[in-house]
């Protein structure tokens, strides 16, 4: 499968990442954003939904544990979900709240902290993983199916553009 990885020297280089994301994301599509407190998750993941076109306020879903936006991907509205696990107490959670049923082809799904939900939570299309290096981020996505391969396939994104 398809492995991508990137050294991001500074904020706009998240920013620029995500919006060349946007551009590849595809309904049914699940990406699990993986790295310690600080790494870049939900900066990452603001930088896809403005990007995508959604016009308001993206904030990070730590004590709601989801949030729903409305993107338009090719003419087509999509419901795109994102997830902070990282306050669940345990993976049943996830299950619990009726989170899976939000996984689906027409949906976008981006997952910050999957391993709280580990056994239980829908397989990622895409790994993401953000590590601070130095002053900047080290990136590394990985393609696990077919569709996360397509979109890797399809990714243009250079740093220093």
């Amino acid at each position: 499968m398809q492995h991508w990885r990137e050294y991001l020297k500074d904020e706009e280089g998240t920013q620029a990442l995500g919006a060349s994301l946007a551009r590849v994301l595809t309904p049914g599509l699940s990406l699990h954003l993986r790295g310690d407190l600080g790494a870049g998750k939900t900066s990452l993941t603001r930088a896809m939904l403005h990007a995508a076109g959604h016009p308001g306020r993206v904030k990070s879903p730590t004590y709601t544990l989801a949030e729903p936006y409305s993107i338009t991907l090719s003419g087509q509205t999509v419901e795109f979900m994102h997830f902070d696990l990282y306050r669940m107490g345990s993976p049943e959670e996830f299950i619990d709240a009726g989170f899976r049923e939000h996984f689906g082809a027409d949906k976008v799904c981006v997952v910050e902290w999957p391993e709280q939900a580990e056994g239980l939570l829908p397989p990622a299309d895409i790994d993401v993983f953000l590590c601070i290096e130095g002053n900047g981020r080290g990136v590394e996505l990985r393609a696990n199916t077919a569709l996360g391969a397509s979109c890797l396939e399809k990714l243009h994104f250079s740093p220093n553009l």
